[in-house]
């Protein structure tokens, strides 16, 4: 049975794209808006998922000649597997999206409000190793406006999945707009990711930036306003 799964997922690594594995490498992809998930990926519970994914992980640290009956081992897979899914992927299930309730604007506040410094923790779906940043997040509203903490949260609810940092971009931006009905937002994320600096390269001083710019942010002038609030 893994075996099966393990060949299958190959297979369809090394089609996609039309690249093969050995081709990509280390290679960034990014291949949509939308995280990858299979359609029945809630058909199960999370308890099934987590005793699974403890089955699974035992597996693989057997086959790295781990001993499981150390005292210090032995309750490892359980522990990984309710990381997995209570923690730093549970933002692949929708049910853990955070509710946002939207208020008047009674102060008639018109100018660009900035959340700066949204510390997140992701991790890369590449090789499943963390991704450490910042998101900066600003928009101007058009007659509603949203609590502080739920942009927070909307950070962190699509940083606790496998990522790609584009589309974690990206996927923040949206959702601002579709909540705030507009198109006057940014997002940007300054990151560093563990799959340079602690394995390949292993480069340690290199960060990654990625932005949007939607509507009134999308002209030089107020991308120049927004990066001169940023560097207060």
């Amino acid at each position: 049975m893994i075996t099966e799964v393990i060949t299958k997922e190959k297979e369809f690594s090394e089609k996609l794209n039309g690249f093969s594995f050995e081709e990509v490498g280390d290679d960034h992809l990014f291949t949509g808006l939308e995280t990858p998930m299979k359609p029945n990926a809630f058909e199960i519970s999370d308890e099934e998922k987590k005793e699974k994914i403890a089955h699974l992980f035992s597996e693989i640290m057997n086959v790295m000649g781990l001993d499981l009956t150390d005292d210090s081992l032995q309750g490892t897979p359980k522990r990984v597997a309710k990381m997995y899914i209570e923690e730093i992927f549970s933002g692949l299930n929708p049910a853990n999206k955070p509710k946002v309730a939207l208020f008047d604007n009674k102060y008639q506040y018109n100018q660009m409000l900035v959340e700066k410094n949204i510390t997140f923790y992701s991790n890369c779906e590449h090789h499943f190793v963390p991704i450490i940043g910042k998101a900066h997040v600003a928009y101007i509203s058009s007659g509603k406006v949203i609590g502080l903490s739920k942009l927070n949260r909307i950070v962190q609810y699509y940083a606790k999945r496998p990522q790609v940092q584009e589309r974690l971009t990206n996927q923040i931006a949206e959702e601002l707009k579709a909540i705030l009905n507009t198109e006057d937002v940014a997002v940007i994320i300054d990151a560093k990711h563990l799959c340079v600096s602690s394995r390949g390269i292993k480069d340690d001083t290199s960060s990654t930036v990625t932005s949007y710019f939607g509507g009134k942010f999308n002209n030089q002038e107020k991308i120049a306003e927004l990066q001169n609030t940023l560097n207060y």
